[in-house]
């Protein structure tokens, strides 16, 4: 017998992954808030930030069945370069070119969905190679961040064909944000310190200690 659903889109799944507080690391979870600042799209689709969580982000993997991964990814290209990843392509690439931690975490994290039987139709990774990693407390890299408005376009292509209808907000909607308010982009930024008044090996902000000595 035919599935009814089975002509039905989604769930989607649009997965930022990487630290905001080691500067290009943040690009995935910056892609990620950034779409949900700026397009509304269907029910069946979700918005998620997930940092650093590793095997915790197991569920919205299991859940989806088109998964949209945005991620600074150590290609060994031009920093601010784009690369696009497909499919199977997502998980033997990721294993290939480990960066960091979380990278490592989140290829297990497709594994242990592959291992469950439940695992996307179509995996879709955008990854931004990084210029800069070792700046806690750092910004976007100015290549880096002008690659974002090319990885937010290339990600709302695939989520058009996804049928995630993605539609323009109000600029003046106040909807909670993916991510925190107090890391969001424009705030972050414009707290941040000058490189002469930040100690080098982090943000004031995230050093309480730092900042009693500077005192």
């Amino acid at each position: 017998m035919p599935d009814p659903f089975a002509n039905e889109p989604g769930p989607v799944v649009v997965l930022g992954i990487g630290n905001l507080l080691w500067a290009d690391e943040g690009f995935g979870v910056r892609c990620v808030e950034a779409l949900g600042q700026r397009y509304g799209f269907a029910g069946h689709v979700q918005l998620v930030d997930g940092g650093t969580q590793g095997l915790y982000l197991l569920h919205h993997v299991q859940s989806a069945r088109q998964l949209l991964i945005f991620d600074a990814i150590d290609y060994g290209l031009a920093p601010g370069t784009l690369k696009v990843v497909e499919d199977e392509d997502v998980p033997r690439f990721l294993g290939a070119k480990k960066m960091s931690l979380h990278q490592t975490g989140f290829q297990e994290v497709l594994s242990l969905a592959q291992l469950t039987g439940h695992y996307p139709e179509r995996v879709l990774l955008i990854g931004c190679q990084p210029e800069e990693l070792e700046d806690y407390g750092g910004s976007l890299r100015p290549c880096v961040r002008a690659a974002l408005e090319d990885a937010l376009a290339l990600g709302l292509q695939a989520l058009r064909a996804w049928g995630a209808a993605p539609v323009p907000r109000d600029p003046a909607a106040t909807d909670d944000g993916v991510t925190l308010p107090s890391l969001a982009l424009e705030r972050y930024e414009g707290g941040r310190p000058s490189a002469e008044a930040a100690c080098r090996v982090g943000d004031a902000r995230f050093l309480p200690a730092a900042a009693a000595h500077a005192d």
